[in-house]
């Protein structure tokens, strides 16, 4: 069966700057059998002119004017059951080692970028993986990201790993939104009464359970939260 892959990240400086914003970096990813993208993209579309609500989807711009759209989008995941599914992982820097990675930020990343992927990827399945665009010191990156996700993963085929513009790519933008959510749980920067808590608590309606590190059998909204120091 042919699968894609939308991914997006947030908070990239925690892994390279001395005073990042947040505590843990977390990067999404959004899975669908390939079979579905043009049906879910004009779902999107409909909710667009439903709600006169144009531009990039985004989780920074989650406000009180388009709060019933995005929660619309909430719906639309849902909506999808398990055909539709969101994984992301969540690194802590207080665990991160930078030293393990050759002093090399850029180099853990994409070691965890690895992490995300690799867990999700079963047998006898294609994937078509799609990134949004970073610039990258080494332009070897993903290419080694698949090779690597190749080696690992024999019996399924690593079709393409490439990245895209978000504001081009309305299933990176769809991913953004459920990571942004997903981030303002782990990072404990959501505030009260506003239309990101409004987004959050329909995702958590849905779930039936708040936002938090979930089993590794979690397949609808799975958040992995990786153990830098060990333990069980």
């Amino acid at each position: 069966m042919k699968f894609e892959v939308y991914c997006d990240e947030a908070n990239p400086d925690v892994l390279t700057s001395a005073n990042p914003r947040a505590q843990h970096l977390m990067i999404g990813s959004l899975w669908l059998p390939e079979e579905l993208r043009s049906e879910i993209k004009s779902r999107v579309i409909a909710l667009r002119e439903r709600n006169q609500a144009w531009g990039e989807i985004k989780w920074s711009k989650v406000s009180p004017n388009r709060v019933n759209f995005y929660v619309e989008l909430i719906d639309l995941f849902f909506a999808y059951g398990d055909n539709l599914r969101f994984r992301c992982i969540a690194v802590d820097r207080t665990q991160f080692n930078l030293a393990l990675h050759d002093n090399d930020g850029e180099l853990g990343f994409y070691k965890f970028y690895y992490q995300l992927l690799h867990h999700w990827i079963l047998d006898f399945n294609d994937y078509s993986i799609f990134c949004d665009i970073k610039s990258n010191r080494d332009p070897k990156r993903l290419p080694v990201l698949a090779q690597c996700l190749s080696y690992a993963n024999l019996t399924s085929s690593i079709d393409s790993i490439q990245s895209l513009p978000s504001h081009e790519v309305v299933l990176i933008q769809l991913c953004d939104l459920l990571l942004g959510a997903a981030s303002s749980r782990i990072n404990k920067t959501l505030n009260e009464g506003t239309a990101k808590e409004s987004v959050v608590e329909r995702i958590e309606s849905a779930l039936g359970r708040q936002l938090a590190p979930t089993n590794k059998s979690e397949e609808k909204f799975n958040i992995f939260k990786i153990r830098l120091k060990g333990g069980w």
